[in-house]
């Protein structure tokens, strides 16, 4: 008979959240270091982007590491845009649905997963002034080098709120005075301006498949984008660009 009297314990695989978190490209490092909610582990740079990150600011206390650039190829991946710059940070802790109560200006992701996406979303909606992105806390990116380089910087600049659940967000911003406008290609009605809302929020599907069903019940009101072209149809990401400055230029 065996010594051993119960079999081994099987070692689980990896997780991934637990891997290293690297944001790399010079704006988005620039921006993770100028905030203070940022926990800061390491920098890797290479000499002439560590002056060019310099000239932006201060480094701070985050411990520096002069690298050549295949290094950062190793680590980061060859496709990745990384400028020579990287730097190993702890993810940001996110807002909650309360935090809203003096904000006018949302968007709200209902199930969009294509990183690129929601970092060129993120900084569309960090450059038209947007309070916050709202995204379920399943069926969406987590926080990747990827999404940050995509963001350019408006992770550490834009409030990033997860839910649990997308429907009752929606109630809930309704009940903090939010209108919630639907986009869908699908829709009855065009967009028309102004948008004479005080408090807005901006609603959001995938590619493909759009809002879920649910979701464009919950809207106040469901839009589509007039074009007059021979698609008919847009990138999300730049459907949010639109929308947002159709929001935002209301305003104005």
């Amino acid at each position: 008979m065996s010594k051993n009297k119960f079999p081994p314990r099987r070692r689980s695989a990896p997780d991934a959240a637990a891997a290293p978190l690297y944001i790399y490209g010079l704006h988005p490092v620039r921006a993770a270091l100028d905030n203070g909610a940022r926990t800061k582990i390491k920098l890797l740079a290479t000499r002439n982007a560590l002056d060019r990150l310099e000239e932006g600011g201060p480094t701070g206390d985050v411990a520096v590491a002069i690298v050549a650039p295949k290094k950062l190829d190793v680590l980061l991946g060859a496709d990745a845009v990384h400028q020579g710059v990287a730097l190993e940070v702890a993810p940001l802790a996110h807002k909650k649905l309360d935090d809203l109560a003096a904000a006018s200006l949302v968007v709200v992701l209902d199930q969009i997963t294509d990183p690129h996406n929601v970092g060129a979303i993120a900084r569309t909606a960090c450059a038209f002034g947007a309070d916050a992105l709202i995204s379920t806390a399943r069926h969406s990116p987590r926080e990747t080098g990827v999404l940050a380089k995509s963001a350019s910087g408006a992770l550490d600049l834009l409030n990033f709120i997860e839910v649990p659940n997308l429907g009752q967000a929606l109630t809930d911003l309704k009940a903090l005075d939010f209108c919630c406008l639907g986009f869908d290609s699908e829709a009855p009605s065009p967009l028309v301006l102004p948008l004479a809302y005080p408090k807005l929020a901006l609603v959001l599907g995938a590619e493909g498949k759009g809002l879920r069903r649910k979701t464009r019940a919950l809207c106040d009101l469901m839009v589509h984008l007039e074009m007059p072209g021979p698609i008919k149809s847009l990138n999300v990401s730049n459907a949010a660009a639109i929308a947002l400055f159709a929001a935002t230029g209301s305003r104005r």
